[in-house]
């Protein structure tokens, strides 16, 4: 009985950890292309009318 929790606390453990760093890039990705697109829209702040 011991065993099988001591396993699925394992799994568990490597799906935390798989789970964070899929936040972790998504969040640097999204925070990336943030970037850009303020910088394209600083860059091209003459040709918007308002």
């Amino acid at each position: 009985m011991e065993e099988k929790v001591y396993k699925m606390m394992g799994g568990c453990g490597a799906l935390n950890i798989a789970v964070g760093v899929t936040v972790l890039v998504t969040g640097i990705v999204s925070g990336v292309l943030l970037l850009i697109g303020g910088a394209k829209l600083l860059a091209r702040r003459s040709k918007i009318l308002f």
